[in-house]
């Protein structure tokens, strides 16, 4: 049973998304997620060509993007897993490793779903979105500017915009189902996950970061900072509340949709960047804003060709630069 719902006979749901004929579980702003009547170990993301920017979707796709997300994350995931870095969601990105019952049977939505589905292992998510900065810009550099700290971190006084911080900082936020996550102190967390989950996930998502940003330089990009989400499967495929596996790295890995990332050779603190993320979008929806036209809440505006295809090439190139030999 699908719950996709057909728009003017084409196949393609409201989401960008075709009808798979599959139990969808939920839709989120980039991904949805189908449960597999034969698989009830696993479930089936689906990364679309969606864009967000501040909390947003955009109407206008970006052609070839899911497949690009989900390309860097299966490199992501695999460069984790051979470096024993985490455990990781994957099972299969393959589409002969798919259940028969989750093959489309219409060949036009069989072709659009290969190269941007993941084979996953089901999990309990836990609640937190777990950020590492490497580099202060964002809400991270709002804040500093105003309290000298970012979610309760002390930084030293007189960085710039931008500037490289003297270690990265684990600085987590609360996952919000709709609208804007919250940044929220280390000592929040622990209440709201438990003091070990929080510390472990903290660990871990700082040693992910360090590895990643070390390849990513040689690479000539830096990753200014990211964020992971962890889930927790229990042992005996049960439910919360029983006896929990390692926590796993779940949803994305290291995309231009969840990290900054920033072209090393132009690198200069004391202001913005060029990026190869959604930086480009936002910039071009700030001018939506500053003239009126536009104010940051549902619906977004119809996007230019030129700002698809800026994005679109920006993305390509991080995955050119990050995943070639």
């Amino acid at each position: 049973m699908s719950t996709a719902h057909d728009v003017n006979g084409t196949g393609r749901s409201h989401t960008g998304t075709p009808d798979l004929g599959l139990e969808l579980l939920r839709s989120g702003k980039v991904r949805e997620v189908y449960t597999l009547a034969d698989r009830p170990d696993a479930l089936l993301l689906v990364a679309s060509d969606r864009i967000s920017a501040f909390d947003v979707i955009m109407p206008t796709l970006i052609p070839g993007k899911g497949r690009i997300l989900t390309q860097m994350s299966t490199f992501w995931f695999d460069f984790i897993a051979a470096k024993r870095l985490a455990q990781t969601h994957v099972i299969s990105t393959n589409l002969r490793d798919l259940p028969a019952s989750a093959l489309p049977k219409d060949p036009a939505a069989r072709a659009w779903l290969d190269g941007r589905f993941t084979l996953a292992r089901a999990c309990e998510v836990i609640p937190i979105e777990c950020v590492v900065r490497g580099y202060l810009e964002g809400s991270g550099w709002k804040e500093y500017q105003t309290t000298g700290t970012v979610c309760g971190v002390k930084l030293p006084a007189g960085l710039k915009q931008c500037d490289k911080l003297p270690e990265p900082i684990f600085t987590p936020a609360t996952k919000a189902a709709t609208g804007h996550d919250e940044n929220i102190t280390f000592e929040e967390a622990a209440e709201r996950v438990g003091l070990e989950t929080i510390a472990t996930l903290r660990d871990l998502s700082l040693k992910i970061y360090a590895a990643a940003a070390e390849h990513a330089l040689s690479r000539g990009i830096i990753i200014a900072d990211t964020k992971f989400e962890f889930g927790r499967t229990c042992e005996d495929g049960a439910k919360l509340n029983r006896v929990w596996s390692d926590p796993i790295l779940i949803d994305e890995a290291l995309t231009p949709d969840s990290s900054r990332f920033w072209p090393a050779d132009t690198y200069r603190p004391g202001g913005p960047q060029k990026s190869y993320d959604k930086q480009f979008l936002r910039e071009y929806l700030e001018e939506l804003v500053s003239r009126g036209a536009w104010g940051k809440s549902p619906p977004g505006p119809e996007l230019p060709p030129a700002v698809v295809e800026g994005t679109l090439g920006r993305y390509r190139e991080a995955l050119q630069r990050l995943t070639s030999p």
